[in-house]
């Protein structure tokens, strides 16, 4: 068996022949900066002084003298059979930045750093664990990891090309083939495998798509209040975001339509308004769609949580209605799967699969082919579908739990919506509450909720909070409730 070279790489260590310290001590001074600065730790194993020796162009005798200079300092210690290591006493100084570093002007920032804001990236980010009532969020206790396993050790004992090699840019072909039937059979969005395009994640694709049909100054229609995500992606291409109201039907379109007769794309939610739950009317759908031929315009449809419906029957998304190849569809598994999969998909009109192919063949890394083989099993063996329904029973038993605890706690003191879609609803407030002392509030209490007004572009006229009820069991929905209304009572 051939025996390999091992200890740490180092490839910023370098001699200069020119220099007038010889080069051991060149090497012991580089080497003694490296370690004192953290970026050697201790414990790190050197590489063997005949390596060094060989790496650096100098002989061995100058790469011993630099080990034992540094020995002597009790940096390293020496273990017999077993090689140089940084010694564990050395206690790191991470370097101080130059004058002319700290105090130098930086470089203009680009645009979207400038739109950076506390509004645009609030302060709550997804917790780590679930808790109430925490937005987005599936449920982490139900899902079959049993079968995810086995569908994962499949993979990996397959043929070293296929684990190891670059992921096609467009997506696995046995993953586009799988989603183009699910969404047959889930959703009645009929498409072509060729129409599938693969991202890391629903975010991913916001960006990627702006890149391919936004220019910087292009008018994007955004629901007010709308996704933070999908606002985020278009405002690092420079787009210009138009807010357009929102009411029982989803998107204002004649309002639209009045304040910004040219925009170029109109981001909507149509099978559960992010943040405020409701569902897009027919009528209002095809009003939409009218609007986009009539303008010469995109629509870019977020499904984020499509599958997940508690009652009658839902409309078909936007896509299936689509006659005039307007619609780029977006779909994830983070929502129906779980978030750490990164994993999300794009159906594009036909006129869009060669730029689209071309665009992401050039630029696009792909996505983990790991991720997207499994999924494509869980898929074609019938598992997703099997979730789905079990998820839709669990969510829909939260969701009555939540507006049963809302009945009892909260006094009026907060008009809890009912959903029949999603993974969340919404609590509206008093027209006089203090939507920002509520929600300092609420955070300091451990509960995972935003206010409205984090997600509007312009003030919408309500004041409320986000009332996830997916991630967490229905007792402790109750408790959070019950929390939920103690603050309520004290802050009024």
């Amino acid at each position: 068996m051939t025996k390999y070279a091992g200890g740490a790489l180092i490839p910023t260590l370098r001699v200069e022949r020119n220099d007038a310290a010889n080069l051991s001590m060149q090497l012991a001074t580089h080497l003694r900066e490296l370690i004192l600065s953290g970026d050697l730790p201790p414990g790190t194993r050197l590489p063997a002084s005949r390596v060094l020796a060989c790496e650096q162009g100098v002989s061995r005798t100058t790469a011993v003298a630099a080990y034992e200079q540094l020995t002597s300092e009790g940096l390293l210690v020496s273990r017999v059979g077993a090689g140089t290591y940084i010694s564990d006493e050395v206690r790191t100084q991470p370097a101080r930045p130059r004058p002319c570093e700290a105090n130098a002007r930086l470089p203009r920032l680009a645009h979207f750093s400038r739109e950076i804001s506390e509004q645009f990236f609030p302060r709550l980010a997804h917790p780590s664990a679930p808790r109430p009532f925490v937005t987005g969020m599936p449920a982490f206790d139900a899902f079959p990891m049993a079968q995810w396993s086995r569908l994962s050790a499949k993979y990996w004992r397959g043929t070293r090309a296929s684990i190891m090699s670059y992921p096609d840019a467009t997506g696995l072909p046995a993953l586009r083939m799988a989603i183009c039937r699910h969404l047959r059979a889930n959703r009645g969005l009929v498409c072509q495998p060729e129409e599938v395009f693969v991202f890391a994640g629903a975010q991913d694709a916001f960006v990627q798509i702006a890149q391919i049909l936004l220019d910087p100054g292009d008018r994007v229609w955004m629901e007010n209040p709308g996704a933070i995500g999908a606002r985020n992606a278009f405002l690092s291409r420079g787009a210009e975001l138009v807010p357009v109201p929102v009411d029982a039907e989803g998107i204002d379109v004649a309002a639209g339509r009045r304040v910004c007769p040219d925009m170029r794309m109109a981001f909507v939610t149509p099978a559960h308004q992010h943040p405020m739950g409701t569902t897009m009317s027919r009528d209002r759908r095809f009003e939409l769609l009218a609007a986009a031929e009539d303008i010469g315009a995109w629509i870019l449809e977020d499904d984020y949580v499509g599958e997940f419906h508690y009652g009658r029957s839902p409309l078909p998304p936007l896509k299936a209605l689509d006659g005039s190849g307007r619609v780029v569809y977006i779909g994830t598994f983070s929502k129906a799967l779980f978030p750490a999969i990164r994993l999300g998909y794009a159906v594009v009109p036909a006129a869009l699969v060669d730029i689209f192919e071309r665009t992401l063949g050039a630029a696009a890394h792909g996505v983990s082919h790991a991720m997207q083989s499994i999924v494509a099993d869980f898929i074609a063996e019938g598992h997703f579908s099997a979730h789905l329904r079990r998820m839709r029973d669990l969510y829909k038993e939260r969701r009555d739990a939540l507006l049963a605890a809302a009945a009892r706690h909260l006094d009026g003191r907060l008009d809890v919506r009912p959903t029949d879609t999603g993974f969340h609803t919404v609590g509206l407030l008093p027209p006089d509450a203090d939507e920002r002392r509520v929600e300092d509030a609420v955070l300091g209490a451990g509960l995972a909720t935003a206010p409205l007004s984090r997600f509007a572009l312009q003030p919408i006229g309500v004041k409320g909070l986000t009332l996830g009820f997916s991630a967490v069991a229905s007792h402790e929905i109750e408790r959070g409730v019950e929390r939920l209304g103690r603050i309520l009572r004290a802050a009024s």
